[in-house]
């Protein structure tokens, strides 16, 4: 197993009207650290002066997004006054859109699930009768929660790719027919009044794991995202990439296999033609394995008919067990295809299917992607299941909130005039 590097913080700037950059410097030094900070390590740790740290300090206690947490010290001199974030000091609603299931969560400050509810996506071809559907739901989470409103900073949704994250649309995403370019942001803010962030699944399952993941979110990784499609997360240095048009990790046509299947691209065994459940849900009708077993290709559907192949191969039918093993292997050359490129020292799996298939992924996974890395000489590439848990994508998208308010942005260092 590869050594797990912990993030590295960022550093503040004493130039002045800097304050909101330096809080958020601050804020995400103390989120970093899960035991807190003192006034004097967050000092040497982002490099601003103690006067510096004392005010912001104080301007965030008494906006109750820090709390003093006791003392420590066991040497000589006055023992230091440990600060930690407040997890009631601000709240986010996450939702992640998939074809076959929609979450709600609702999280603290520190990133922990508050609230939970999942329905079944409502089929159809109309959006705007989904978009109510959500409204209500989380209206509803926010209502048993308990929370009070004016503590809620936004709404993060996670929705299937291709985004126009510039415009907060959806760009005809695979299984929900009638959803091209549909203006996901400014509908659900106008329908619920809250501030909307929108972007894509797998890249809202990369900052949920960076947030609340633990030891499998540090550092240089891949998300595999196992969903009603598959795709990748990328994060290098702590840093989420989300490419040019906040696009990045479409590995849908990567060649895995071929003599694989026709893909819509023109190319066979592509990982959209190859490994996605709708194809291996077809493969076990074509082996009578689940013969008639759907009336449609709708999203519920699929995760109905995926959800029996996997209980067959869970109970040991040979052929079932082959259908999920060959896409364990096909998937794995995707992955070193990204792995080779990024040279990431971790694969964390995870999404709504990932579950079902962990166990057998992760005997076969491993071992397939170090006969296949390039760097398998100088390190190992560590592969495993989630931190965050099933609700991945709905928990990152109510990081994206947490992430615009409290992360350091470039931004923030424009002086005004």
């Amino acid at each position: 197993m590869s050594e797990i590097r912990q993030p590295s913080p960022r550093r503040g700037t004493n130039l002045p009207r800097m304050g909101d950059f330096n809080l958020t410097v601050i804020l995400d030094a103390i989120r970093r650290s899960s035991g807190g900070l003192s006034r004097v390590e967050l000092a040497q740790i982002v490099g601003l002066s103690p006067q510096t740290i004392s005010n912001i300090s104080r301007r965030l206690l008494d906006q109750h997004l820090i709390v003093e947490a006791g003392k420590e010290g066991s040497g000589p001199g006055k023992p230091r006054t440990i600060l930690r974030l407040n997890p009631s000091g601000m709240y986010a609603i996450g939702v992640h859109l998939d074809p076959a299931v929609t979450t709600f969560v609702l999280l603290d400050l520190v990133g922990a699930v508050v609230q939970h509810s999942r329905i079944k996506t409502p089929g159809g071809n109309d959006p705007s009768a989904v978009i109510s559907t959500i409204a209500a739901e989380i209206e509803q989470l926010v209502s048993d929660s308990g929370v009070d409103t004016g503590k809620i900073a936004g709404l993060g949704l996670a929705a299937p790719g291709p985004i126009d994250l510039d415009a907060g649309t959806v760009v005809d995403p695979p299984l929900m027919p009638g959803w091209d370019r549909v203006e996901l942001r400014e509908a659900l803010k106008e329908a619920t009044g809250y501030s909307v962030l929108v972007d894509k699944d797998v890249t809202s399952a990369a900052v949920a794991e960076t947030w609340a993941g633990g030891p499998s979110g540090a550092g240089s990784f891949i998300f595999m995202y196992m969903g009603t499609g598959i795709g990748c997360g990328i994060v290098l240095n702590d840093e989420v990439i989300r490419g040019t048009s906040g696009n990045a990790g479409e590995i849908g046509h990567i060649i895995v296999d071929p003599d694989g299947p026709p893909c819509d691209c023109g190319k066979r065994g592509c990982v959209k033609s190859s490994c996605i459940p709708q194809v291996l849900v077809a493969e076990a009708e074509a082996a009578g394995i689940l013969a008639g077993t759907r009336t449609d290709d709708s999203g519920p559907e699929v995760q109905k008919s995926f959800s029996m192949l996997c209980d067959l191969a869970d109970a040991g039918d040979a052929r079932a067990i082959a259908i999920i093993d060959k896409s364990a292997v096909l998937v794995t050359r995707a992955v070193s295809a990204v792995t080779n490129t990024l040279d990431v020292e971790r694969v964390v799996f995870g999404g709504p299917f990932w579950t079902r298939m962990s166990e057998r992924y992760l005997e076969q996974v491993p071992a397939l992607l170090e006969a296949d890395s390039a760097a398998r000489l100088i390190h190992t590439i560590e592969v495993v299941g989630t931190g965050v848990g099933e609700d991945v994508g709905a928990v990152g998208a109510a990081c994206l909130v947490l992430e615009y308010m409290l992360a350091p942005r470039a931004q923030r260092l424009l002086l005004e005039s």
